[in-house]
């Protein structure tokens, strides 16, 4: 589980609409396998992860339809920017992982990609999908507290 601050230094991208489509349960931190050159993007912010996934196969979990834009002085050492990518956890975390995917209704998604003692880690939460009424509901209750605060601030 991830542990200690939740405030990331060198936040390089954010899924926002995870929160929203998913009542995340739990979450984890896990490191990320990549490239040369997928580092040196990654570390320019050239990374997209709105689309992504996690799956679990043959006891590895896999990091799936994440975007890593090529790195522009990579020339042949460029990869696949879609190209799965093994992401690095403990066994037990890939259990707890492939446990909670099997259940109808769960995704494993990626919340953030941040930067952690110059190594590339992803947080990774365990989402069950949201009804549309459970969403209008957190509209709703957004737009209360933030008319709350517009009256306590005058």
């Amino acid at each position: 589980m991830a542990k200690g601050k939740d405030n990331h230094d060198n936040l390089l991208a954010q899924n926002r609409k995870a929160r929203f489509n998913y009542a995340i349960s739990e979450t984890f931190e896990a490191g990320i396998s990549l490239t040369g050159t997928e580092i040196k993007s990654v570390r320019a912010g050239q990374i997209t992860i709105g689309d992504g996934f996690v799956t679990i196969h043959d006891g590895q979990a896999i990091l799936t339809n994440v975007h890593i834009a090529p790195y522009e002085n990579g020339n042949q050492f460029n990869v696949d920017p879609l190209r799965n990518r093994p992401l690095l956890l403990h066994k037990r975390q890939i259990r707890t992982l492939a446990q909670a995917a099997s259940e109808s209704g769960v995704t494993i998604v990626p919340l953030k990609v941040y930067l952690k003692h110059g190594f590339a880690k992803v947080l990774i939460g365990i989402g069950r999908g949201k009804k549309q009424y459970d969403k209008r509901q957190d509209i709703k209750k957004r737009d209360q507290e933030r008319e709350l605060q517009r009256r306590f601030k005058n």
